[in-house]
């Protein structure tokens, strides 16, 4: 079992109380940083936004089965209003609970089931280089997302493909996908960019990001880049718990060389970890 399915068992035996963040870190051995990334790197959701999910779901059969008392049913779901509750349970549903109890069933809304490990996603990975990397400057498209929205990401590639050989005080022709700024709810800023030297010719639209010196651990993702969420279900839910490495509180980013073609997804790229020294 590994750390996230502890933290997944933990929450399936307690998320009808009032469980934190810290307290499935716990029980995982992981610190809330770590817990955060991991859960959202293996399972594709925040952590909050699991348990939400399967608080709400568990009240949706409690209505469908006709609870007579939509109040209790909230609290119970850890609503202190049947305001709160409506507002939480429609933007998850699109249904009120009314509207549940009423039709008697749950066949037509999106239930948020207990998450089941896929171990055949998990990978065989490559033992990875240890760097000390040098300090960078990146420029280019960025974007705020959630781990439902980062599907965009690839579009985000796409809009800025154009711009690559083109803006100002670009440094080589490698470009880098970094992940910074993340929070608790694992919301975080992704830029797709370049090195440059300095910023003071970037364009207002483009984001820009100082990744200071730092150890790394560089993992090689060879195959199309359509599997890159398995290699890092495996860096974070099996390789970096078992490693005796701890994860710094920096950013994170894919390296794209030269032999990486944009237009076939083929040719492999580099996963940066940064790790304490």
């Amino acid at each position: 079992m590994n750390t996230v399915e502890k933290a997944i068992w933990y929450i399936e035996g307690h998320f009808s109380g009032g469980i934190t963040l810290d307290d499935i870190a716990a029980s995982a051995g992981l610190s809330r940083f770590y817990m955060s990334r991991a859960f959202a790197a293996v399972t594709g959701c925040s952590v909050s936004g699991y348990i939400r999910g399967r608080r709400l779901s568990s009240a949706a059969r409690l209505l469908s089965e006709g609870a007579p008392d939509i109040l209790c049913v909230a609290l119970g779901a850890g609503y202190n209003s049947h305001e709160a509750f409506t507002r939480a349970f429609r933007d998850q549903f699109g249904m009120t609970p009314e509207q549940v109890r009423a039709q008697g069933h749950v066949e037509n809304i999106p239930l948020v089931e207990a998450i089941k490990m896929d171990e055949t996603l998990v990978v065989n990975l490559e033992e990875p280089r240890v760097v000390a990397g040098k300090p960078l400057l990146v420029a280019g498209l960025g974007a705020r997302y959630t781990c439902e929205s980062s599907k965009a990401i690839p579009s985000q590639w796409q809009r800025f493909a154009p711009h690559i050989g083109y803006i100002a005080g670009q440094v080589g022709d490698i470009a880098y996908g970094v992940c910074c700024n993340s929070d608790d709810e694992n919301n975080f800023d992704y830029i797709a960019g370049v090195e440059v030297r300095d910023f003071s010719e970037i364009p207002d639209t483009f984001s820009r990001v100082r990744i200071p010196a730092q150890k790394y651990l560089v993992f090689t993702h060879q195959d199309h880049i359509s599997t890159i969420r398995s290699t890092f279900m495996t860096i974070w839910g099996n390789y970096l718990p078992e490693s005796g490495h701890e994860v710094a509180d920096a950013p994170n980013f894919e390296r794209y060389g030269p032999e990486f073609d944009p237009r076939t997804g083929n040719g492999g790229l580099e996963i940066w970890i940064p790790v304490k020294s």
